[in-house]
């Protein structure tokens, strides 16, 4: 097993991070004592781990969908996802993956990795009514990539000697645990309070109505208990939050008077 030492001139960087963030860190409240290439080889390494266990076991993960065989589908999601990150409002958006993968289960959720790799569940798809809905909750998630509250967050969660340990090619039990994990990561009430935030700011300057996440929580809060988006469980709180997404949108003036909804529509009929 690599011991941290091999490492030394990131140890280095740690140190002037932990000295220094407080002044320079231009990602955000909280600090993560790993660069960025560190991100970028970490998020690699939980996708391709996300990719294995989806395949070995769909039944407890879901199916992971190939884009050989779904292409019209992941052509009409990736016009989605496209408008979003082209926004021009991202840090990362030439350094990170930014690859989105379909999963077919019936679950209401979504998650992206550390290096924006972004997973969206049929189940979530396929309970949307618009398609700014979409973008909203995808802008979220892109928002906790580049924002980098994933890292944040399993640096809190594990230890920063864990997550370089991963990046070192080491603990793959450890990595799998990750893996298994991301789609129910909590995060803290700030990290939600930005990524809803940035959900807004990322869709001003495109087709779709600005607080499109708002419209999801919504729905999800008027059919109570029933059947909750596991989203939820990960993102709670919706009628704080859904005032706080709906006055950025006020704030930015940017509703919308008309959107299409065809990516959507594409989405719900082709997909399995």
């Amino acid at each position: 097993m690599h011991r941290l030492f091999l490492k030394p001139w990131l140890l280095v960087g740690l140190v002037a991070a932990s000295l220094g963030a407080a002044s320079c860190s231009k990602d955000g409240d909280g600090v993560v004592l790993f660069s960025v290439q560190d991100d970028i080889t970490l998020g690699d390494k939980v996708a391709r781990q996300t990719d294995s266990l989806m395949r070995v076991a769909p039944n407890q993960y879901g199916r992971l969908l190939d884009r050989s065989s779904n292409a019209q589908a992941y052509d009409a999601l990736d016009k989605v996802v496209n408008t979003v990150l082209n926004n021009g409002k991202l840090t990362y958006r030439n350094e990170f993956a930014w690859d989105v993968k379909i999963v077919q289960k019936d679950e209401k959720n979504a998650f992206a990795t550390p290096g924006g790799h972004i997973y969206v569940y049929t189940g979530l798809i396929k309970y949307l009514d618009h398609e700014s809905q979409l973008a909203g909750v995808l802008g979220h998630e892109i928002a906790h990539a580049d924002r980098r509250h994933t890292s944040k967050q399993l640096q809190t969660q594990y230890g920063i000697d864990i997550l370089l340990s991963l990046v070192l090619g080491n603990n793959p039990n450890q990595l799998a645990q990750i893996a298994a994990g991301l789609g129910q990561l909590k995060f803290s009430r700030d990290a939600e309070s930005e990524a809803d935030q940035y959900s807004v700011i990322y869709l001003q300057s495109t087709p779709y109505t600005c607080d499109g996440a708002a419209g999801f929580f919504i729905k999800a809060q008027s059919e109570g208990a029933t059947n909750p988006p596991a989203f939820l469980s990960t993102h709670p709180d919706p009628d704080n939050r859904i005032a706080a997404i709906q006055n950025k949108a006020k704030e930015l003036s940017c509703q919308k008077s008309t959107e299409s909804d065809a990516n959507l529509a594409t989405l719900k009929r082709v997909l399995p």
